[in-house]
């Protein structure tokens, strides 16, 4: 829980740093790992819109694949928001 909220600081606070595609990646197998899908995939479909040509995404789409999932913003989380905002340009 601590390393997400570390990767969680990441993604809000330095979005333009060259670490935050590799933020997301782990914090997609972060909440993979405790069972989070919907956060899961939304870190994934962020990293994918704004990363597709990365490692990162090509490793976290097999993480989400691989459990059946899609990377697709999903749920009602704070990565939710997070996607609203950036991708969609939807201010709350």
């Amino acid at each position: 829980v601590a390393a997400i909220n570390r990767f969680r600081v990441v993604v809000e606070d330095f979005q333009t740093t060259t670490q935050t595609p590799e933020a997301l990646h782990r914090l997609v197998e972060a909440y993979l790992s405790l069972g989070l899908t919907d956060e899961a995939q939304t870190a994934g479909a962020i990293l994918g819109h704004n990363y597709q040509s990365t490692e990162w995404y090509q490793d976290s789409f097999a993480l989400l694949t691989g459990q059946g999932l899609r990377p697709e913003a999903a749920g009602e989380s704070w990565l939710r928001s997070v996607y609203r905002q950036v991708i969609r340009g939807e201010w709350l």
